[in-house]
């Protein structure tokens, strides 16, 4: 929102004062971390406080905490009161830890080591490898897996932030004529647990990497769909399970090459009955010169994941052909997450 009101307001300015403001927009999502890493938001949500209150709360500097603060809030994330004490606002709701859809886990998980990342983005722009791999020495996942406070916040970050990808999703795509539905490196469970959920005839397969199969048990139970849901390991660059008449993979193409990709997606039409479906939960680049937050995904992609890329229709209808299916229709949410859909030919 603010950058929609920003980019109206910077019309009636002198054209290299945008470009000023552009070059420098880095400092708005460093103090929006800094207020996520510090805990700000969970500290208001009881009403206003000073900002000497939540320095001595934080362990912060007073003086320095305010114009943090007061820069903030010029943007609409936080407000000074009359009483020079501040104050949530809606946005800035959404950095409270406990708060519906809080976004407050990706706003520190993006900056620390993938802000780090894109100060090496020359390099992923000569050579087209991940910055990431060049800066911390190994793929980001292996890095996740080394240092598991970095892990936890970054699987919080997927978590939360696609919580209402999940929401609408259900809402759009029409899942009632599927019997058996398989998620291929569905994670613990979540997002097939909510389609369970809105659909009680399917039956699912959840299938992901066994030190990931193991946390998946109590999220199913959690939700009530275990009865309904096998739990099944392995590698889906080897194999995935069979009989599905359905299969879904949600963000897990714009993590690969095409030949990677095509692999999985030639081991799902393997697997699949005959007439099955291939349902892919992805970004898909519009054309041209429009404004789209994926086109600056696509470039995180490749900073921070070697072989990542979002695509466009004409690359998911490649895939798709080289992979024995037909792209037979997008669906597009109002996040912009489409859900793609395959007949196995």
């Amino acid at each position: 929102m603010f950058l929609q009101e920003n980019t109206q307001i910077s019309q009636d300015m002198p054209s290299q004062m945008v470009m000023v403001e552009l070059a420098t927009s880095y400092w708005i999502s460093r103090a929006l971390y800094a207020a996520a890493k510090l805990g700000i938001a969970d500290l208001l949500k009881d009403g206003p406080k000073s900002c000497d209150h939540l320095a001595c709360s934080t362990g912060t500097h007073a003086g320095s905490l305010y114009r943090l603060m007061r820069g903030l809030a010029s943007v609409g994330i936080f407000a000074l009161d009359e009483q020079e004490c501040f104050t949530l606002t809606p946005l800035a709701t959404y950095l409270q830890s406990d708060a519906p859809n809080s976004i407050r886990a990706f706003a520190i998980s993006f900056g620390e080591e993938h802000y780090r990342a894109w100060g090496d983005i020359i390099h992923s722009i000569q050579t087209g490898d991940s910055a990431f791999q060049n800066l911390y020495g190994m793929p980001v996942f292996q890095y996740y897996a080394q240092n598991p406070q970095a892990g936890k916040t970054f699987d919080e970050a997927m978590t939360s932030v696609s919580a209402t990808d999940k929401t609408e999703i259900n809402g759009e795509y029409d899942f009632s004529s599927i019997r058996k539905l398989v998620d291929v490196g569905g994670g613990r469970g979540s997002f097939i647990a909510s389609i369970l959920k809105a659909n009680p005839t399917i039956e699912g397969i959840l299938f992901d990497q066994p030190s990931v199969i193991e946390g998946a048990k109590s999220v199913l139970e959690a939700e009530g769909v275990s009865k309904r849901c096998e739990l099944v390991a392995g590698s889906f660059f080897e194999s995935v399970p069979s009989g599905g008449d359905a299969y879904i993979l949600k963000y897990v193409i714009h993590l690969l090459d095409d030949e990677r990709a095509i692999a999985i997606l030639k081991n799902c039409h393997r697997a699949m009955v005959e007439n099955g479906k291939l349902l892919l939960v992805e970004r898909i680049i519009p054309p041209g010169n429009e404004p789209f937050w994926g086109k600056f995904l696509d470039i995180h992609m490749l900073i921070a994941i070697s072989g990542g890329r979002e695509r466009t229709k004409m690359e998911y209808e490649a895939l798709f052909e080289a992979s024995g299916f037909k792209l037979s229709k997008i669906i597009t949410t109002k996040s912009n997450v489409s859900v793609i859909e395959g007949i196995r030919l």
